[in-house]
């Protein structure tokens, strides 16, 4: 039952379960693109690993944004997905954050905190066949820097952002997450199933602040 536990907080697969509520986003093949704004971000389902994250929309740079609070806390939002990975192979979005968390170890259980991540996941017959590839700032990774998850290796975790120097400032990100999918796991993907953010402190019992702006896929 622990392990199980340690999977479904590690990929967020608590998402994909048949209790999953909400319209997916369907990709209409003549958008170039799929937006998730703000506004719709703060109304996807919350999983929660160990107390609650709290998530709030408020005005930033002159600009609604997801405000993430965490304090000992994991927990994340997650929608469904219904788009084509080749149709829209890049996933955008920005973020910002106050400061890294300075206990995070990557390497280790104990230490599997990020000030923010984006998670695109993957199907699998069973909870335990499932894939994602986490896009974290990170305290300590190099930028560029991809490893497994400390939980399990089926989550490929990719330093997009590392350390303080652009702490409070907005960064703006694309990720090929489908050239990235088979940089990690030497395969082509699936149809991506869901889509989640989470900032979390759980296992280093830290603190953590960051924002998000609107999500959206491109061709």
């Amino acid at each position: 039952m622990r392990l199980k536990n340690m999977l479904l907080r590690t990929c967020l697969l608590g998402c994909l379960s048949a209790s999953l509520a909400g319209p997916s986003a369907a990709a209409d093949k003549r958008k170039a693109s799929v937006l998730f704004p703000v506004a719709a971000m703060a109304t996807w389902s919350e999983k929660s690993f160990a107390g609650e994250t709290r998530y709030s929309v408020e005005q930033n740079e002159g600009k609604s944004v997801l405000r993430a609070d965490s304090s000992g806390s994991a927990s994340g939002l997650y929608h469904k997905l219904d788009l084509h990975a080749h149709q829209y192979p890049l996933l955008n979005w920005s973020w910002k954050i106050r400061q890294t968390v300075p206990a995070e170890n990557p390497y280790l259980k104990t230490g599997d905190d990020f000030a923010a991540r984006v998670y695109i996941v993957f199907p699998g017959r069973f909870f335990w066949q499932k894939r994602a590839i986490v896009y974290v700032w990170s305290d300590k990774l190099p930028v560029g820097t991809i490893i497994a998850n400390a939980y399990t290796d089926r989550v490929a975790v990719i330093a997009v952002e590392s350390g303080n120097r652009f702490a409070g400032i907005w960064r703006h990100e694309v990720r090929n997450y489908v050239a990235d999918y088979r940089s990690y796991f030497h395969d082509e993907p699936d149809d991506p199933v869901a889509i989640a953010f989470m900032t979390d402190t759980d296992n280093t019992g830290s603190q953590a602040v960051a924002w998000y702006g609107d999500i959206f896929f491109s061709r």
